[in-house]
């Protein structure tokens, strides 16, 4: 019943049309809902703790909070990695756990583990900040925002607390950073001498005032018999009134806060700037979460963004940058890449039949393969994204391949005669077991992507999966639709044709190949050798790079730049790039906040679109590197997709000395060679501190501690920690109160000596009398790796790929010659470049089992599907051939095109082999089953490879701007099909008659084994 499905269907035409109705529905509706993003969803559980203690240095935060965080979720268990980076007074751990742990638990597991060390954490931190990393990606929009009438900390809170409540409550947008601008505060600015005047300190004043100006809950009362809430209303109402608030000193006696400092209404001290081509802007950058799509998050945030100038007179808003327009381009590229595939697909079907009914009733299973994949697709939780869509692009011959294999022979034998009618009857139930066969092949091969793990199979399973889905209801077509279609539609009168010249000689050709099959064993043997020794000569990478028009550069400052020094080398940069023909806009941020460092500064620039420029982005960077690298002092370089240079190298250890000299060594090697440029380390550079060095026995004697020193030289420089800061009722806000001393104390060390610290009996004592004040270095950052100091060298490549540039620094003697104790890991890049080969290995070690276990099944047969697995090698060269003779590297869609041709190349052998067994049943010699199963099915081999070629050459081509990553999978495919299908039309049938001369020798033997054969035993001797 299984393979005469198709005689039912043509006699009971009604269940399976609307079946087909009902799916395609079904498929409409779920293609409606998909989200469309630029790349499938990485689901990685990765949980982020964030430690600040503003004022502290990187090397003691890294000893009393990084250590300790790190130690306490050490045991978790299913962590992947423990990255951590220590910066001015911040430190961030980021936990990466392995793939398949529920991101809540592991959330909840981590806050666990840092509530129960809190109390080893230093008492001046802020409270650790532990969330889950549920950001897809890099920002995917960014807006800057103009208001006349705002001052620029109006404007701030504007964005802050308007527009980001606005934007977060639509659906799928995650996170709203605010780029640039500055905070409000109410400044407390003390007068040093004053302060010495009257015998206060500044932790005194910040104090006090955090203990007056508060408004607490009273409780409530019942007066005039109802009851009322009581309210204890501390805080001042005005900037001015805060100025008069009264101030106890040491002596019993009182003076006004303005009598001791400057009380102000005024902006926080700016940390980052943003501009925009040169020119000062507040901005704010949006966020995707997982699961959500960027077009429509696009279209909600333009209409709210809308909304909110209609509500708000005077805003302005302008889009910077926007990495949807890539998504956009390239989802309506795939789409036409799809469409004129089919268009291929569907002349290259008439071109070979001749016949219109025919040719629609084969094209008609596209979109009836296609559309209820969108179905399976929403129900799995796929998107439309680059993957799943090229996909169904190379797959657009293949969903096409089952019903012209089903409608050729249904036109071959209405040649004979036949009517249309009983035609289908018989070409139907004549062809469906390699129908079946072929179609089972390709869910074979892609249904073990699924199980691939890393963030390889991230993408694999959505390509496989796709694939796979597609191709099951194309065999369901072809099964049910196709031959229904072509009982009641096609002509019954058919002109014959004689046989074409090609076939004649093609049957010529493989008779002779037959006749000397030693000879063609060996030439194929001598090819399939000639093809694996094309694979050294191919450059490898991980991900092709795409020209999305934008170009990242990341620069750094010596430690001890201030904010000024980054944003006068970044609009001296700017000023170069802007000069440059190719360029759109230039967009800086100047600071990064998240580090807590000014010296650090990242400028994206947008190019013009790709048609109005010579430059793709690679070759536009590596041109206008060096000029960029004539600024003094900076260190910088261009970032790929995952935000770090093109190659990372990772170097760990324990003794930082030891680390700092491999590192250095390594530095100098890398420096020296042609494939890369650029090199940067993330050596810790020392800046200059001002230490503090406290005399125990003057402390001792005057009763002050270390933490009363620290506490007061914090305050009166940055102010208090912010959760500690008094708070002044602004109408629907809070603004934080900060209380430091005049900031030219800042520029003096002799005015921070004077500073007051309190001692026994609260009399203030002079810094200077308890401690000395000197100048020294410390690092001024630190980044571990699980557990120990970790150095990166990054580099750009100087156009090459990223395997030949790994397999050159792999050679390095530093870094073969390691010292002990030193160690090197892989990550970015890097580390998915040398998962994907590994996942491809297990794909297609398990893909071929698959397939050697389904073709047994269906030819109940051993040595058979041998025969027709021989044309998965013979495809291997040709996608190595392509790939070469395009000069196009072997990267992750180019692994994912040679998987694909496992599901595909053995259809020419199945319908060859196929033929050949049904015609030796009935009783034909081999030689000319062979030669018959040739010259009958050539014509629908030649058929569905030039189809499927057809199908994907749009994609091979490269029509639409995201070329680089579809172009590499489709020349695989097409090299793979090309060499396969003109090989196995000759090589397939001189194997069979070597495995048929092997099982016909071989049967005998195994008979003879296995056959009973009682054994006699020897008589007992007779007893005397």
């Amino acid at each position: 019943m299984a393979l005469r499905i198709s005689s039912w269907a043509i006699r009971h035409p009604i269940p399976p049309i609307v079946f087909f109705v009902v799916l395609c529905i079904l498929g409409v509706a779920a293609y409606l809902k998909l989200p469309i993003n630029n790349m499938p969803n990485i689901a990685i559980p990765i949980v982020q703790v964030t430690v600040a203690q503003p004022g502290s240095a990187p090397a003691e935060i890294e000893t009393q909070i990084t250590r300790r965080i790190e130690g306490s979720v050490a045991g978790l268990g299913n962590i992947k990695r423990i990255t951590s980076s220590v910066g001015d007074g911040i430190s961030t751990t980021v936990i990466e756990f392995r793939l398949g742990v529920d991101i809540h638990r592991a959330v909840t597991d981590v806050r666990d583990a840092v509530n129960k060390t809190r109390p080893l954490l230093p008492k001046g931190i802020e409270e650790p900040v532990i969330q889950r990393i549920d950001v897809e990606g890099g920002p995917i929009l960014t807006y800057t925002v103009a208001a006349p009438a705002m001052s620029a900390h109006e404007l701030s809170w504007f964005v802050d607390d308007y527009v980001t409540r606005h934007l977060l409550a639509i659906s799928g947008v995650a996170k709203v950073q605010r780029q640039g601008g500055v905070d409000r505060e109410i400044r407390v600015q003390l007068n040093p001498d004053r302060l010495l005047a009257y015998g206060i300190t500044p932790n005194q004043v910040n104090a006090q005032l955090r203990a007056l100006n508060i408004d607490l809950p009273g409780g409530r009362a019942e007066l005039g018999y109802r009851e009322q809430s009581i309210r204890t209303l501390g805080s001042a109402p005005t900037v001015t009134g805060l100025a008069n608030s009264t101030i106890t000193l040491p002596n019993g006696r009182f003076v006004r806060l303005a009598d001791l400092a400057s009380v102000y209404d005024a902006a926080s001290e700016p940390r980052q700037i943003a501009r925009l081509n040169d020119q000062p802007v507040i901005a704010f950058a949006l966020y995707r979460s997982k699961t959500s799509s960027e077009v429509s998050v696009e279209q909600a945030v333009k209409v709210k963004l809308e909304e909110l100038k209609r509500n708000r007179p005077g805003i302005e808003f302008t889009q910077v940058l926007s990495l949807v327009e890539f998504t956009k381009t390239s989802y309506q590229s795939a789409l036409w890449a799809f469409v004129e595939g089919t268009l291929l697909a569907i002349v290259v079907v008439f071109f070979f039949l001749r016949d219109w009914r025919a040719t629609w009733i084969s094209g008609i299973a596209i979109p009836l393969s296609v559309i209820p994949t969108f179905f399976v697709m929403q129900w799995l939780g796929f998107s439309l994204n680059g993957v799943s869509l090229l996909a169904l692009s190379l797959v657009t011959g293949v969903l096409v391949d089952d019903a012209i294999v089903e409608a050729e022979n249904i036109v071959r034998h209405m040649r004979m005669g036949k009517r249309p009618f009983e035609a289908a009857l018989d070409a139907a139930d004549e062809i469906g077991l390699a129908v079946v066969a072929t179609t089972a092949v390709i869910v074979a091969v892609f249904i073990p992507v699924s199980f691939m793990e890393g963030m390889i199979g991230q993408y694999f399973i959505q390509f496989g999966l796709t694939v796979a889905l597609a191709a099951f209801f194309s065999l369901l077509v072809a099964r049910l639709i196709t031959p229904l279609l072509a009982a009641y539609f096609l002509k019954p009168h058919v002109p014959r044709e004689t046989v074409p010249a090609w076939l004649t000689w093609y049957g010529d050709l493989l008779g002779r190949a037959l006749d000397h099959r030693k000879l063609v064993l060996l030439g194929g043997g001598v090819i399939l050798a000639g093809s694996f020794a094309l694979a050294p000569l191919l450059a490898s990478g991980f991900l092709p790079p795409e020209d999305k028009s934008l170009s990242i550069l990341r620069l750094d400052l010596p430690p001890g730049s201030a904010l000024r020094d980054t944003d006068e080398t970044v609009r001296d940069i700017t000023a170069r790039v802007r000069a440059r023909q190719e360029m759109d806009s230039v967009f800086a941020v100047i600071g990064n906040a998240s580090e807590g460092e000014v010296r650090q500064a990242t400028i994206t620039i947008r190019l013009v679109p790709p048609d109005q420029r010579l430059l793709g982005v690679k070759a536009f960077e590596r041109e206008i590197r060096d000029d960029l690298s004539r600024a003094p002092n900076v260190r910088m370089g261009f970032l790929a997709d995952s935000g770090a240079k093109d190659v990372s190298v990772v170097l760990t250890s324990d003794n930082p000395a030891l680390l700092e000299k491999a590192a250095r060594t390594l530095e100098i090697e890398m420096r020296g060679l042609k494939e890369l440029s650029n090199i940067t380390s993330s050596l810790p550079l020392p800046r200059p501190e001002l230490r503090i060095q406290p005399r125990l026995d003057e402390m001792a004697r005057l009763g002050v501690t270390v933490e009363q020193i620290a506490d007061t030289v914090r305050v009166a420089t940055v102010g208090d920690l912010n959760v500690n800061l008094a708070k002044f009722n602004a109408g629907n806000r809070q603004v934080p109160i900060r209380v430091l001393v005049d900031p030219e104390i800042k520029k003096d060390a002799g005015m921070i000596a004077n500073l007051r610290v309190l001692g026994r009996d609260d009399r203030a004592i002079p810094l200077g009398a308890v401690a000395d004040i000197e100048f020294g270095s410390g690092p001024a950052s630190i980044n571990r790796y699980n557990h120990q100091r970790q150095i990166t060298l990054e580099a750009n490549l100087n156009g090459v790929a990223l395997g030949d540039a790994l397999e050159v620094i792999n050679n390095l003697p530093a870094l073969k010659l390691l010292p002990e104790g030193v160690s090197r890991h892989e990550v970015g890049d890097a580390e998915f470049f040398a998962e994907m080969f590994t996942s491809f290995a297990i794909a297609m070690a398990l893909g071929i089992l698959l397939v050697f276990a389904v073709l047994v099944l269906l030819f109940g047969n051993v040595i058979q599907p041998v025969t027709i697995m021989v044309a998965l090698p013979l495809s291997v060269g040709g996608a190595f051939l392509g790939l070469l003779m395009t000069g196009t590297a072997l990267s992750l869609p180019a692994v994912i095109g040679i998987l694909m041709l496992m599901g595909i190349v053995g259809k020419n052998s199945i319908l060859l082999i196929e033929f050949v067994i049904e015609k030796r049943r009935e009783g034909m010699p081999r030689h000319r089953a062979l030669i018959e199963a040739g010259t009958q099915r050539a014509r629908p081999i030649i058929m569905t490879t030039i189809a499927m070629i057809a199908g994907m050459l749009p994609v091979a081509i490269g029509f639409g701007i995201d070329t680089a990553f579809r172009a590499p999978m489709a020349i695989a495919v097409i090299g793979g099909l090309i060499t396969s299908t003109l090989l196995s039309l000759i090589f397939v049938p001189v194997v069979y008659t070597f495995l048929d001369d092997f099982e016909v020798w071989i049967k005998p033997r195994l008979l003879h084994l296995t056959t009973y054969r009682p054994v006699s035993r020897p008589e007992k001797p007779h007893e005397s």
